[in-house]
């Protein structure tokens, strides 16, 4: 800041000059105090609050006593499980009240590399909403799993120079910290010496496993699942990140341990959300709505979703409403409904009644539009020849992405190969290696998706983005494959032969280069097409559900280009039931 700047500033707040702008008539939160400052004017000079009291500016606004809180900030969200860009992501979410996001790029860094991580940053210019990133630190997630690229420590030192990145993302290698990894170590301590921030990332974990994690200096989690996990990790030091998401709804049961005492070490994040989920529940807005219903007092839940955030980041310069901070403010008519009225960011006004106001302004997408290198697929690569028929199957667990492990009597035909049974639930799941060229195909089964004619095929498959399909016969499941590799990426809905649906995602093949909108009504009708034309269980999302099957950092049991993993043994396993499991082996029923 030049001195002139400063003097401005200084003599606006000391009411000498009038302010840039005054929104006047307001009922402050004010989250340091825990109370509502009643009754006062906002003075804004240069994106800049300057003063609470009684002012006068060259612009006014009446606020005719709504409420005034501070912007809400997201602590952990992936913009590419959005399906769309992050300029679009901005449009999406400033309406909402979101004036910040601490997005994690490791969806397309794992896809594109670095390049994917410049993409987002130049996106990030096009839209008004402030888009921070944690530089991802696991690409690949793990080793058992081929990525589009690798970033290794060395990698890491030189885009820590951007201010635009706080720190190291989620650490999903957790076995990797446990066993103290030498690559593990050099990663975490460049994040360390450069002093930045390091997000967690330990689902399972306790006791002596979940201290050697964090004492290597992990500063969150937002894989807590139980108030037991979310009370072991804050007595640990860890802020704690409330997720709410499409996929993942853990806040309505962490909320129950959030205290007086503990509540400014709780944040709120959304980690995963579709343009669905925005355009009809909204976003932290809908958090905060949640907290109030499940009994959290209104302001304590507007500072997890504010000042406690910019705290734990870093971001010292916004989350609440105070002289000297950036002039990021939401309006609001109650404290219980949330209704975003008005939204300024840095004194701008950006959205107003539920309208993002500036233009939206798209980047080049040209450095990481979706590639596929996919060889030697055919239909005989998806044949599961088996020596046994009793199988370890997938199993999912609707509500979330966490999965277990279970065992089943499957049928084979003459030639030992999986046959799917209509009554049976359990399916024959494919994921086929799309940047190397390795020819890998990873076969497994999966119980619980309901899926009763024909394939779905997907690009996104979180974290490497391998090709994943599901089907009751090969040939659709072939024929998926294929037709998504000719699009470039994104969903395949496959019957009888035929594509029933698809969704392009141009972009790296995990996004979208269409609206929100856009997107949200051709998932809502794959939605349809998925429960009403393949018989997909409605107890399960068809698609993020899907996304997260080959995720080999979340238990119990995954599946990857590799094979079928055993997360919480962190090893590979055989489809067949080995000889220790088949003394307690369980029938087809999941116990």
């Amino acid at each position: 800041m030049e001195k002139h700047s400063l003097k401005k500033r200084i003599d606006t707040a000391a009411g000498r000059i009038p302010a840039d702008l005054v929104i006047k008539n307001c009922r402050i939160v004010d989250v340091y105090n825990s109370s509502i400052i009643e009754g006062k004017s906002i003075a804004i000079t240069d994106g800049c609050i300057v003063g609470i009291g009684d002012y006068h500016g060259v612009h006014e606004i009446d606020a005719q006593g709504q409420y005034a809180a501070p912007g809400f900030i997201d602590s952990h969200i992936h913009i590419e499980s959005s399906y769309v860009t992050p300029e679009e992501i901005g449009r999406l979410l400033v309406p909402h009240g979101t004036t910040t996001i601490i997005a994690d790029p490791h969806e397309i860094v794992n896809v594109c590399g670095m390049k994917g991580m410049n993409y987002m940053m130049e996106a990030s210019k096009g839209t008004k909403l402030d888009i921070r990133y944690m530089l991802p630190s696991c690409v690949p997630a793990t080793p058992f799993e081929n990525a589009g690229a690798v970033i290794g420590a060395a990698d890491m030192k030189e885009p820590f120079n951007d201010s635009r990145i706080l720190g190291l993302g989620e650490f999903m290698n957790f076995t990797g910290v446990v066993e103290a990894d030498d690559e593990v170590m050099e990663k975490l301590l460049i994040a360390a010496n450069e002093r930045k921030i390091i997000d967690g990332h330990s689902p399972g974990l306790a006791e002596k496993e979940l201290n050697a994690y964090v004492v290597c200096g992990i500063h969150t989690d937002h894989e807590c699942s139980t108030k037991e996990e979310m009370l072991d990790r804050l007595s640990r030091g860890l802020y704690i990140l409330l997720r709410e998401g499409s996929a993942c709804h853990n806040l309505r049961t962490l909320l129950k341990a959030v205290t007086p005492a503990n509540s400014r070490r709780c944040l709120l994040c959304s980690d995963d959300r579709q343009p669905e989920t925005i355009l009809s529940l909204g976003h932290l807005d809908n958090h905060l709505r949640i907290c109030v219903e499940e009994g959290i007092h209104p302001i304590t839940a507007i500072q997890m979703a504010s000042l406690n955030a910019a705290e734990c980041y870093g971001l010292h310069d916004r989350g609440a409403i105070a002289p000297g901070l950036r002039a990021d403010i939401v309006l609001l008519d109650n404290l219980k409904d949330f209704n975003v009225q008005r939204v300024f960011i840095q004194g701008e006004e950006v959205a107003r009644d539920g309208k993002y106001l500036p233009e939206t302004h798209r980047h080049d997408i040209s450095a990481v539009q979706g590639s596929f290198n996919v060889k030697d697929f055919s239909v005989a690569k998806l044949g599961l020849k088996l020596k046994s028929k009793h199988v370890n199957v997938i199993d999912i667990l609707p509500g979330g992405v966490v999965t277990a492990k279970g065992t089943a009597e499957v049928v084979l035909d003459e030639k030992g190969e999986f046959v799917w049974q209509p009554g049976q639930d359990i399916v024959k799941a494919a994921v086929v290696e799309r940047h190397k060229g390795t020819g890998n195909v990873g076969l497994g089964l999966i119980r619980g998706y309901g899926i009763r004619e024909g394939a779905v095929a997907l690009s996104i498959a979180h974290d490497s983005h391998n090709i994943i399909a599901v089907g009751t016969n090969d040939e659709d499941m072939a024929h998926a494959v294929e037709s998504l590799v000719k699009q470039g990426g994104g969903i395949i809905l496959v019957r009888n032969g035929k594509i029933i649906n698809h969704l392009p995602m141009v972009v790296g093949g995990i996004m979208c280069d269409r609206s929100g909108e856009w997107v949200s009504e051709k998932l809502a009708q794959i939605h349809r097409d998925a429960y009403e034309q393949l018989g997909i269980s409605t107890e399960v999302e068809p698609i993020m559900t899907l996304c997260f099957m080959s995720l080999p950092v979340i238990p119990e049991i995954k599946l990857t280009d590799k094979g079928l993993f055993d997360v919480t043994r962190n090893e590979f396993i055989s489809v067949e039931v080995s000889i220790e499991q088949k003394g307690r082996f369980i029938p087809s029923s999941f116990v």
